[in-house]
């Protein structure tokens, strides 16, 4: 079995139902078993296209599922919530990550591990933190506290009172 951090977004819909449904729908996967799920948080987007604000978290699973099948789970998960994409980085209704997977490095076409902007976006690291604060990055070799301590990202987040 390995463990996974698996990211999860939303701004569209019932963002908080949203979710806890992929939430719900990782739980389902054979061979899956959720060990921790951060706060939600609500985040300012990034990029350049204008859209409502996200609320994003961290789940850590434990899973059997290696990291092509666990890309492709999430894929299904998210298409199954009702995902369509249209516009990178632009509105959706579910986004699924993989953050970390162990501590592998992997680089193929369409999966990269860590993910690539892990290390540079504050609704991701926040949410991490606190739930695998001396995880270690194994590219940067650093803790995920140590580098959200020194992340210069000035977009707002904002931890929310969710219950589950």
């Amino acid at each position: 079995m390995s463990i996974a951090y698996i990211g999860l977004g939303s701004n569209i819909g019932d963002k908080t139902i949203n979710m806890k449904r992929a939430i719900e729908e990782l739980e389902k996967v054979p061979g899956n078993k959720v060990l921790a799920v951060s706060s939600f948080y609500k985040t300012e987007p990034v990029g350049d296209v204008e859209q409502d604000w996200f609320i994003n978290a961290v789940v850590k699973i434990e899973t059997g599922l290696i990291p092509g099948e666990l890309l492709k789970t999430l894929l299904d998960i998210e298409r199954n919530l009702g995902r369509v994409r249209e516009i990178k980085w632009g509105p959706r209704i579910i986004d699924l990550d993989i953050l970390l997977y162990d501590d592998l490095v992997i680089e193929e076409e369409g999966l990269a591990v860590p993910h690539p902007y892990l290390h540079k976006r504050g609704f991701v690291l926040t949410p991490l933190a606190e739930i695998a604060p001396a995880c270690i990055h194994p590219r940067l070799k650093k803790s995920i506290s140590e580098i959200l301590g020194a992340l210069e990202d000035n977009k707002n987040i904002e931890r929310m009172e969710v219950s589950r």
